[in-house]
């Protein structure tokens, strides 16, 4: 299963929500709140094994599911380079 797809998934489990498009705002259209953003960051940390800063904690890494598998892929990549 993809980033993508297992981000997907855990959206669709967590938030009951479904038929969302890839480049959605979570925010602007209400699929994940504030307090749901924290759990999709902890969702991130544990099922790729990465750490999220609070740098990071941005709309431009985290606010659709295309921001968030490209994010997860960034931080995976900068991972293997150390």
């Amino acid at each position: 299963m993809s980033t993508r797809d297992r981000i997907r998934q855990f959206i669709v489990d967590t938030f009951f929500v479904d038929g969302f498009a890839d480049d959605e705002s979570f925010l602007l259209s209400g699929i994940i709140d504030s307090t749901g953003m924290m759990e999709l960051v902890l969702f991130l940390e544990e099922e790729f094994y990465i750490k999220v800063q609070d740098t990071d904690l941005v709309p431009e890494n985290l606010d659709s599911l295309a921001k968030a598998a490209g994010f997860v892929g960034r931080k995976l990549l900068a991972a293997d380079a150390a």
